[in-house]
């Protein structure tokens, strides 16, 4: 296998979580009796670009098809979360109902319904048929598409390039980065601005995120690696910060490398500095993390065990993509945990891959009252803790696993 951005063979390996059925891929009651597919769950790291990356074992194209079951709008710390980044991005770029937005892998909408609201022309693109759909219901103009260098010059043809181009949670699902951010550089505007937001491969691995890994994510990022990508693609990264969603995140601002209206800040020297003294500019930084993620699946098996044993009952709550990768990988069955809860109903009803666990509405949580609630979408708990706090009134608890096993 070679890097998907400087095409370095890659030798060192990251961390192995063995094979894994999609994290995404939910099955019906009847598909329960037929053969489940699983890919192999195994990242390694380039020694000359640090890019931390999967190979594509599932093609993107069929895990974000018209079954794709991650919907935005479900969180509303997210939602609260796209609404203020509207409010600053526009107030900072002084956007306008003669300016053009466009985001990349728009979802259902969470975000440019905001944007709407203040008559600011936007369009989606999103190529997942179901989230597409939910957003034109909200008045959204999307296309169903997979973004890349073709489909940018399209666009730019018709005029359609954008002042604003957003990717939130987008540039680590990308297996061509290189033909998707050279796309970005066609679709925007000589004077225009890219925003985009994705999980720091730094909190990954001091915070022992591992369950962040999946099919979906092909690449795990840092600042620098991210901005010699950008570079190499005439694109310059001019501000950067750091941002509380999915368990630590950096939200990166580019511009055209021949726009000199707007300076580098001295955040990005800093980022840079900071991930350089913490050694991300060297391997060592990225080998011991699979005695990481061992030491946490040994932990949440002995603590499932352990309740079995003496009676207690333990259910989950959020069948996020992370935290399927967590119970497949801990080998968790329905046996040590009863349920999951979800506030989708594109989920409820279903059953998580690999696991089986029944994905079903929280009044089961009422109705069963669990001793042990856990929190599989961590990086929400306390949003998570505040809607379920009723549990306190039959002595329940909840429990995370990562960064490891605590108990609130």
């Amino acid at each position: 296998m070679k890097c998907r951005f400087c095409q370095h063979e890659l030798q060192h390996e990251f961390i192995d979580l063995v094979n894994a059925p999609p994290s995404n891929s939910f099955l019906t009651k009847e598909q329960l009796n037929d053969p489940e597919v699983s890919y192999p769950l195994k990242l390694y790291s380039c020694d000359k670009c640090y890019l931390v990356q999967i190979d594509e074992y599932k093609k993107s194209s069929e895990i974000f098809d018209q079954d794709y079951a991650y919907f935005s709008s479900f969180s509303t710390s997210w939602l609260d979360h796209a609404r203020k980044y509207v409010d600053m991005i526009t107030d900072r770029l002084g956007l306008s109902a003669v300016s053009h937005v466009m985001e990349i892998a728009s979802n259902d909408g969470y975000l440019l319904q905001y944007f709407v609201q203040r008559h600011i022309p936007c369009l989606g693109i999103e190529p997942s048929a179901n989230t597409a759909q939910a957003a034109r219901e909200k008045g959204i103009d999307t296309l169903e598409e997979f973004f890349g260098v073709e489909f940018a010059t399209d666009l730019a043809q018709k005029g359609k390039k954008a002042d604003l181009i957003i990717g939130n949670n987008v540039l680590a699902h990308v297996p061509d980065i290189n033909d998707f951010v050279s796309g970005i550089k066609i679709a925007l505007k000589n004077n225009g601005v890219v925003t985009m937001e994705f999980p720091h491969v730094m909190r990954l691995v001091e915070d022992n995120q591992f369950d962040t890994i999946y099919h979906e994510h092909f690449s795990y990022l840092s600042f620098h690696t991210v901005r010699r990508i950008f570079a190499e693609h005439g694109l310059v990264l001019f501000d950067v910060e750091a941002i509380a969603t999915h368990g630590g995140s950096l939200r990166i601002y580019a511009r055209h490398d021949n726009d000199d209206s707007k300076s580098v800040t001295p955040n990005v020297a800093e980022l840079l500095e900071k991930e350089a003294t913490r050694g991300m500019l060297t391997l060592d930084y990225y080998l011991g993390f699979q005695q990481k993620a061992d030491k946490v699946k040994y932990e949440l098996l002995l603590f499932l065990v352990e309740q079995k044993k003496t009676g207690k009952n333990v259910a989950a709550y959020g069948a996020a993509a992370k935290g399927n990768t967590l119970l497949n990988y801990c080998g968790v069955k329905k046996d040590l945990i009863e349920f999951v809860v979800d506030a989708s109903p594109y989920k409820q009803g279903m059953f998580l891959p690999g696991s089986h666990i029944p994905v079903v509405k929280e009044d089961e949580i009422i109705r069963s009252k669990p001793d042990y609630v856990l929190i599989l979408p961590w990086n929400i708990k306390d949003e998570i803790m505040e809607q379920l706090s009723y549990i306190r009134k039959w002595s329940g608890k909840f429990i995370i696993a990562i960064p490891r096993m605590k108990i609130f």
